[in-house]
């Protein structure tokens, strides 16, 4: 049996990560299974793009968030 099962409340496998832009280094933070596209609030890239569960990550994570 996985750790996982043994635990009483399961942690979600979801997370924040602070993504930084490749086109303009602009650090965002998003949500690792975004569910639409979401882009750079200063150039306007694409940095996530949705795949049905978790979200291709089309920047570059900087940091991990709980």
């Amino acid at each position: 049996m996985g750790s996982r099962l043994k635990e009483l409340i399961p942690k979600p496998r979801s997370k924040f990560l602070r993504v930084r832009c490749p086109r303009c280094g602009n650090e965002q933070i998003v949500f690792s299974h975004a569910t639409i596209r979401v882009r750079c609030s200063v150039c306007g890239a694409q940095l996530t793009e949705p795949r049905g569960g978790k979200a291709k990550i089309l920047g570059i994570v900087v940091e991990e968030l709980e």
